[in-house]
């Protein structure tokens, strides 16, 4: 187009045609990429209204299991169990997609999502597959084959519609060869994952999560042969007590309410017989009807257990039922000190954000204020300690009583550093045989043994020893080059050293770590 012997002009026209294909080309691109990103977000929002379906499904369903344990107790058992293998390979998969996107600025501007570079990394190593594109397989095949052992229990096999949703588990979550649009057999994962832009390897995950919702509710449905699961029925359900506090002072009035499971009005009591601690109570000075409600208005009495007894009597074809009640309440006396402890041991530590509870019996959480260096509300009475210098923190608790009276305490906890960290390879410790292989490819890393919280800890260099070879030092995780080269130079049962190792905790590169122990490993070939 911009040959032959054309004038300086003509060729200018023609690079500008080029260019603007080009851009026409560009553009075509985003709006693909656009498009699978609001498919992605319209699949998403179908998915959490079945979720909500399949929870509103699994609470009625638990009713009628405790209403009736002998018909939807087995029922209730199977549907628990494909729940929880359904929400495992879900939540697995949440966790992929939110790591493929958490370093992006913009999760939702779907444009810049046109690399293939996060799955192809995460998932593939040449020809082969890394450990959590083998995992990601694994889990597809363990959820195809755990819920196809479930459906074929005799008792579901024979259920109207099991068959249809065995054989669309079969085609939805198959993951064996593909034939591509060129006829040739292509492993499922590199099939649908390798090579794809970013917006289209998440909306595939999506999909699979909106197959795993729709194949839990179509089986749980199917179970119960679409019957409501929360039938009405008096005979069937027990009296709850109601209370707008867990505790009451003593010389309060005791606000509770006695009600059953459901606290419509169909469920109000034609009459009530009831005592307190064997007092016999009267309706409208001792207790009052409020809809489905038995309002309760008596002294909580001195501190101590309180039972309420009797029966409430309702109209159910044409005659009473009586229901028995048997409640029991807590009336305590009023604090004077505050309660503070740490949610996982006695002491802090420094580095780490050290979970606190801080609360006073009786006062809500609001009306407490905590107080210490280092110290900070996370919400109601949970907090975050993160001790700086010294051996000791002393943390101070104050709060109002109803009456307006202050009342407050303090509490001293010692202050210990993060133990020292352990060396690993493959995730092992101490003396490790492996093959030399092996040891080419694998990890170097640094754990926390029996240590109380869970820490991510970045390797960033390590020396590496070969007895009789000059000490090799690397930087990152995996042996490089000059390693790699002492290490071919090593014979079988050398015990090869991995030593300093240098890290840092994630999200906290200012905290210095203990020096960590080294990892030996015995060469088996």
């Amino acid at each position: 187009m911009a040959g032959g012997k054309l004038s300086p002009r003509q060729k200018m026209i023609n690079l500008m045609y080029l260019v603007f294909i080009a851009m026409l080309a560009l553009n075509m691109s985003k709006e693909v990429l656009s498009a699978f990103g609001l498919l992605n977000e319209k699949i998403e929002g179908a998915n959490v209204s079945t979720s909500q379906r399949n929870q509103a499904f699994m609470d009625g369903l638990a009713v009628k299991a405790t209403d009736e344990p002998a018909q939807y107790a087995a029922v209730k058992a199977k549907a628990d169990e494909i729940s929880q293998i359904s929400d495992d390979l879900d939540a697995y998969i949440s966790t992929l997609k939110s790591a493929s996107i958490e370093k992006l600025e913009d999760p939702s501007d779907y444009e810049v999502m046109d690399k293939a570079d996060f799955f192809d990394q995460r998932f593939f190593q040449g020809d082969n597959y890394k450990p959590e594109g083998q995992e990601f397989l694994d889990k597809i095949n363990a959820y195809r084959t755990e819920m196809m052992t479930i459906l074929s229990d005799t008792a579901l096999a024979k259920v109207a519609g099991i068959a249809d949703i065995k054989k669309s588990i079969e085609s939805n979550f198959a993951t064996s060869e593909v034939t591509n649009r060129d006829g040739k057999k292509v492993e499922w994962l590199n099939y649908n994952y390798e090579g794809f832009p970013l917006v289209a390897s998440l909306t595939k995950l999506t999909q699979i999560q909106a197959d795993i919702k729709t194949t839990k509710s179509e089986v749980l449905q199917r179970m119960l042969s679409g019957q409501q699961a929360a039938a009405l029925s008096f005979s069937n359900y027990s009296t709850l007590l109601e209370t707008s506090k867990s505790a009451y002072y003593s010389g309060e009035k005791f606000d509770g309410a006695i009600v059953l499971g459901r606290t419509d009005e169909s469920t109000k009591p034609n009459k009530a017989e009831l005592t307190l601690d064997g007092r016999k109570l009267v309706e409208g000075s001792d207790y009052t009807f409020e809809g489905g409600r038995v309002k309760m208005n008596v002294n909580a009495g001195s501190p101590g257990d309180h039972k309420i007894e009797g029966i409430l009597f309702y109209g159910e074809g044409g005659e009473l039922t009586e229901v028995e009640v048997n409640r029991s309440f807590a009336t305590i006396s009023l604090p004077n000190s505050a309660v503070i402890a740490a949610d996982k041991m006695n002491v802090v530590y420094r580095g780490v954000d050290n979970p606190m509870t801080v609360s006073i019996p009786g006062i809500p959480d609001n009306k407490v204020n905590a107080s210490a260096p280092g110290l900070s509300k996370v919400s109601g009475s949970k907090y975050v300690m993160r001790p700086g210098a010294g051996r000791t923190v002393m943390i101070s608790a104050n709060g109002t009583l109803p009456d307006g009276k202050p009342v407050g305490s303090k509490s001293e906890f010692r202050i210990k550093d993060i133990p020292p960290p352990v060396g690993a390879i493959r995730g092992e410790t101490g003396i490790v045989r492996m093959e030399r292989g092996g040891l080419e490819i694998s990890t170097v890393s640094a754990v926390l043994q029996d240590f109380d919280f869970e820490l991510n800890i970045n390797v960033t260099g390590f020396s590496f020893k070969v007895s009789g070879q000059p000490t090799v030092k690397v930087n990152g995780t995996r042996l490089d080059a000059a390693a790699k080269g002492a290490l071919r130079r090593a014979q079988r049962g050398d015990a090869v050293q991995i030593f300093d190792i240098n890290a840092n905790l994630a999200g906290n590169s200012g905290y210095m770590l203990k020096k960590i122990s080294p990892v030996i490993i015995e060469l088996t070939n």
